[in-house]
């Protein structure tokens, strides 16, 4: 049997990128921007802010970040915060990068993908927060209110639409839109609410990525 690699481990030294991300690595998209580079096999320091202790305001990271918000990813002196402009940065400026699709079309569907999950389902994002995910052990959430019901069915749907041929990545080859949806899939499974077997299925897999594996296997507080 041939074993399984192990995940990636991202260079905790004192490179040119350092990416921001909250104390306790759980956000959707400070974890985006970690999968990107871990992807792209380069070097980068982690750092962490507790947002709830304000630290996003103190005037280090402010003069930074005018937005005061993660992730944040600086290159030497220069910064730049939005996880999707982070990532789309990436891949521009490192030939051959495959966090997105080749083709046009698919590059711009695979955006679409994840601007969606970053602005629509607040319900789910609401009733099941990504601390479910990541810091095992917590109660057992209560059921869905009929609104995040109503987003789960939604998200159900266009999944079902672009995966139900069980094909396992949505655009032929891996990309980053594979991982927020898996995750946003994921925000269900792991509290127990009824996922289609086909999401099911997909959404684990591409939670064996070693770049996610290596987010989700991070140290937290």
């Amino acid at each position: 049997m041939t074993p399984k690699p192990k995940p990636p481990r991202p260079v905790f030294a004192t490179p040119a990128l350092t990416l921001y991300a909250d104390r306790h690595c759980v956000s959707p998209y400070a974890m985006s921007v970690f999968v990107a580079l871990t992807e792209l096999g380069l070097p980068f320091a982690l750092r962490t802010l507790d947002l709830a202790a304000g630290e996003q305001a103190g005037a280090g990271f402010a003069a930074r970040s005018l937005t005061r918000r993660v992730p944040m990813l600086t290159e030497d002196d220069w910064a730049l915060t939005e996880s999707s402009a982070i990532t789309e940065y990436l891949q521009d400026t490192r030939p051959g990068a495959a966090l997105y699709p080749h083709n046009r079309r698919a590059r711009a569907q695979a955006r679409q993908v994840q601007a969606w999950l970053r602005s629509d389902l607040l319900p789910i994002r609401q009733e099941r927060p990504a601390e479910g995910v990541f810091c095992p052990g917590r109660p057992p959430p209560a059921p869905l209110s009929a609104a995040a019901q109503q987003a789960a069915d939604k998200l159900a749907t266009a999944a079902l639409h672009w995966l139900s041929d069980g094909r396992e990545h949505l655009f032929g080859r891996w990309c980053l839109a594979d991982t927020d949806l898996a995750l946003m899939i994921q925000r269900l499974i792991l509290a127990g609410d009824a996922v289609p077997g086909v999401l099911r299925c997909y959404a684990q897999r591409q939670w064996l990525r070693p770049s996610v594996q290596a987010w989700c296997t991070l140290p937290r507080p």
